[in-house]
């Protein structure tokens, strides 16, 4: 059997396991009793234990509770890295099963799943999933993934305007602007170049790169030399001013961006705030969660 049918198996396998081991209460739909309605959603993050980007996170949870105020919000972190690390230090984060299973026994009917990542890459697909396995159980009455930041046409535009309305006003004619992206192997590394692309027509001179996919900062790099740019301003494309922002974008080893365009004669101004301390960005997060709740 090849590795891909496996985990979907076992991760199956594991969800159902930890919807039997949180109660019979998952399952109460099915003996003829009528549950109240109760609607739930869901966050789920890749996560973060730095500290600093936890002010990412309660402005999203701060904009969805006073978008919903009547629907509990819980969390959930798809990275048991992170989750582990955090539990070393005292701070326990579900994943997203384990999460969807208390809410399962706690009574919810009704379930909008929220991802805060940027594109559908391997981490969204792996929540679709997740997701799926509780609709085939009927744990919920209604369960419901809301899109990425990243999805539809109207989200690339949203995310123009908001990229534009975060660069630094005090940014001067003639420098550019490069927004780190994680990036991935999965075909929504795409969605970057694209955005890329869209953003440029309104202002040329901003860049969106990855640091794991494409464009890579070499392609970045060469097209701040054909413009014979000399100052540029980074920025994180990523919800949180996380690990990579601190060090793969920002930080002083030579590795970092700060550091391989310093080199190269470039002057850089970096910037520590992840898209998820800007309304423009969250607001866009926020209304994935109204369509799917306006289901029910």
């Amino acid at each position: 059997m090849c590795n891909g049918k496996m985990k979907k198996i076992v991760l199956f396998a594991c969800i159902l396991g930890l919807a039997l081991c949180y109660g019979g209460s998952v399952f109460a739909g099915h003996h003829g009793k009528e549950k109240p309605v109760k609607k739930g959603i869901l966050l789920v993050a890749f996560g973060s234990s730095e500290e600093s980007a936890q002010v990412s996170f309660k402005n999203i949870e701060k904009k969805t509770k006073a978008a919903f105020p009547e629907i509990p919000v819980k969390w959930a972190y798809t990275s048991h890295i992170i989750r582990h690390k955090l539990a070393r230090q005292g701070i326990h984060l579900d994943s997203a099963e384990v999460a969807l299973a208390k809410m399962a026994d706690e009574g919810f009917t009704h379930v909008v799943v929220q991802s805060l990542h940027t594109i559908g890459g391997a981490e969204y697909h792996d929540l679709i999933r997740v997701v799926a396995g509780f609709k085939t159980m009927g744990a919920f009455e209604s369960i419901i993934l809301g899109n990425p930041l990243l999805a539809t046409q109207e989200d690339m535009e949203r995310a123009v305007s908001a990229l534009l309305s975060t660069i630094p006003k005090e940014r001067k004619k003639g420098e550019a602007v490069v927004f780190m992206g994680h990036g991935t192997h999965h075909p929504a590394n795409a969605f970057y170049a694209a955005l890329m692309l869209q953003v440029q027509l309104k202002d040329p001179n901003v860049f969106i790169g990855t640091v794991e996919g494409y464009p890579a900062l070499e392609d970045i790099e060469a097209l701040l030399k054909a413009k014979k740019i000399k100052t540029t301003w980074l920025i994180p494309f990523m919800s949180v001013a996380g690990d990579h922002a601190k060090n793969d974008m920002a930080g002083d080893e030579e590795d970092s961006w700060k550091s391989i365009l310093t080199q190269a004669g470039f002057k850089c101004k970096p910037v520590l705030k992840g898209t998820a301390e800007y309304d423009a960005f969250v607001d866009i997060w926020v209304d994935h969660i109204r369509g799917p709740l306006g289901h029910f």
